[in-house]
């Protein structure tokens, strides 16, 4: 289990086979549950989307606007990967929730899994499907909200939310989404910013003003995630935190690392018993 802020421990979990909605366990919402009751609220922030299709267009050049993303993804990849396989027979059916052009739902799809990559720009979307038009794997793209698979009572092995919360106001409402839309014994993963002074100084104001590795604007300190209170939401909505690692990056190489320091970037992985 996790130890703590700056602390990680490994873990595996089993994940079970995909279904539709049924039963669900005691004190989790359905997605039939929250549409009756008035409280599926939309995750989708329209300036957000708007900001990243914007992008769309160079999502995928390596020396573009994305290049922190591209370096960073074999590392998250990796680490997901290692944790799945640990338990869960291949192939796994996995959600890119939040998927932009499709570098981690590829990489994904690269090593196996089958991959619906969802997100709610249409320009990123169509990047996506454009750039893995050839590709001999079990990848779909789709353009549209998590909350339509949600009522469409889909569930998945595995669910991946790859510096993605860090661009939505209702963080606690987004983990009990991602946990709707995992299969009970399934896995979560979240990348996403510790809010701590360091990161104010190296991924806002560094990034983006100093070193110039990401458009001004992309992020809001405010909207950065304590480990803790990512943990906290994650119990909120039934998941369990099992293991979590901080990524650093090198600033001569650009080249990415797992370690023990969760003070800016880390990756949590949760359960759903």
């Amino acid at each position: 289990m996790y130890q703590g802020q700056g602390r990680r421990a490994a873990g595996v979990v089993c994940a079970a086979r995909p279904r539709k909605y049924g039963g669900r366990a005691s004190g989790r919402l359905t997605a039939p549950g929250l549409l009756l009751k008035g409280l599926l609220l939309s995750s989708v922030d329209t300036a957000e989307i708007a900001k990243f299709s914007r992008l769309a267009a160079s999502w995928w050049d390596p020396s573009g606007p994305m290049r922190p993303l591209h370096r960073m993804n074999p590392l998250r990849v990796a680490w997901i990967d290692e944790r799945i396989r640990a338990r869960l027979p291949a192939p796994a059916r996995l959600l890119d929730l939040g998927c932009g052009a499709g570098i981690a739902a590829e990489a994904l799809a690269r090593r196996g899994y089958d991959v619906l990559g969802l997100d709610a720009s249409t320009e990123a979307i169509e990047a996506a499907r454009s750039h893995a038009a050839a590709l001999p794997v079990a990848l779909r793209y789709r353009a549209g909200e998590a909350e339509d698979l949600l009522a469409e009572g889909q569930l998945f092995d595995v669910v991946t939310a790859l510096e993605v919360i860090e661009h939505v106001e209702d963080q606690a409402g987004f983990m009990r989404l991602l946990a709707a839309l995992v299969a009970p014994g399934g896995l979560v993963f979240v990348s996403t910013i510790n809010r701590t002074w360091r990161s104010l100084a190296v991924a806002k104001v560094g990034a983006e003003y100093l070193a110039r590795l990401l458009p001004a604007g992309t992020h809001d300190w405010r909207r950065f995630v304590p480990p803790e209170t990512l943990a906290s939401h994650g119990r909120a909505a039934g998941l369990s935190l099992f293991d979590m690692t901080g990524m650093s990056m090198g600033l001569a190489s650009g080249d990415w690392w797992a370690t023990r320091d969760v003070g800016v970037n880390y990756l949590a992985a949760f359960s759903l018993a």
